[in-house]
């Protein structure tokens, strides 16, 4: 377990670098927005075009992406609904952040390093399915809830999607995968070489928005978020370890990466739509705390 806790350490440590050096004036809550456009459109992107680039498609594991996405369906479908009668801002906030899954960020080192290149295999295409949802379509949903009211349109979202520059790689990526297609080496070098920064940047962007100081209704917020989060995780992991229909392997990752935290970008986007960042900073940092602790028990009891 000294891997689990070491790499578990670094990334709570860069979190706290991030909020440190904001409290000591060397990060200012505007520069959150400065690196969230930079992880955006720069990073994420890359380390989409990077890991997808290593992926060799097995059509025998493609349930793994529908299961991704439902998987991000039923969160957003909770967290819209608890929040029914709440302002359509709170519906928003908890959609985008009750939803989604760090694996590239947090996961997957977790997986490298405990499963097989089975369980790698079906981590990456799970991944695949939840890219769809964490890189667009759950900011698009959520965009839609906080309109002004207008009636949700196929056009409107199609734009929508493809505003997203990290949905566009993923879509071009998919593609090229599928069709067997690789990107020059050239490319590649240079998505391998920004995209190794997006993990150090998600996590110190999450501590630069991160703020301890909230009121008792932003607690109970951040409390009910992680709540239903974890115990919809907890359902899952159960779920698919003892009823899905596959091999032991694959059972067992879809059991861990079901504990996985929300996803990194979801502050970022939760700015975009003028949302509670520092909130939404808090719920992310958490929920990667929370997610330390319950994957490293479900390494202990599945392995």
């Amino acid at each position: 377990m000294t891997a689990v806790l070491t790499k578990a350490f670094a990334f709570v440590a860069i979190i706290a670098m991030g909020y440190i050096l904001k409290r000591v004036g060397f990060f200012h809550a505007k520069d959150f927005y400065l690196i969230s456009n930079i992880v955006i459109k720069i990073t994420l992107p890359a380390a989409i075009v990077s890991n997808f680039s290593k992926i060799t498609m097995d059509y025998s594991l493609l349930a793994m992406c529908v299961i991704g996405l439902l998987c991000n369906f039923v969160t957003i479908a909770v967290g819209y609904g608890i929040n029914i009668r709440k302002p359509k801002e709170t519906r928003a906030f908890a959609m985008l952040n009750m939803s989604g899954y760090n694996i590239g960020n947090f996961t997957m080192p977790f997986v490298q390093s405990f499963l097989s290149p089975v369980g790698f295999a079906a981590t990456s295409l799970f991944d695949a399915g939840n890219s769809i949802m964490c890189t667009g379509m759950t900011f698009t949903l959520a965009g839609m809830v906080v309109g002004e009211d207008e009636k949700p349109s196929l056009l409107g979202m199609t734009k929508k999607l493809f505003s997203s520059i990290p949905f566009d790689a993923y879509i071009v990526m998919t593609i090229l995968s599928i069709l067997k297609l690789q990107l020059p080496a050239v490319m590649i070098s240079f998505a391998d070489t920004a995209g190794g920064a997006n993990a150090f940047l998600a996590l110190l962007m999450l501590g630069i928005g991160f703020e301890i100081h909230m009121d008792r209704e932003k607690i109970a917020q951040i409390v009910q978020i992680l709540v239903m989060r974890y115990g919809i995780a907890v359902l899952m992991a159960v779920g698919f370890y003892f009823f899905a229909p596959f091999g032991l392997e694959v059972r067992q990752t879809l059991a861990i990466v079901s504990l996985g935290p929300v996803a990194s970008i979801a502050p970022a986007f939760t700015g975009a739509l003028n949302g509670d960042v520092e909130m939404a900073s808090a719920v992310n940092s958490l929920s990667i705390i929370i997610s330390i602790a319950a994957i490293t028990a479900a390494l202990i009891i599945l392995l």
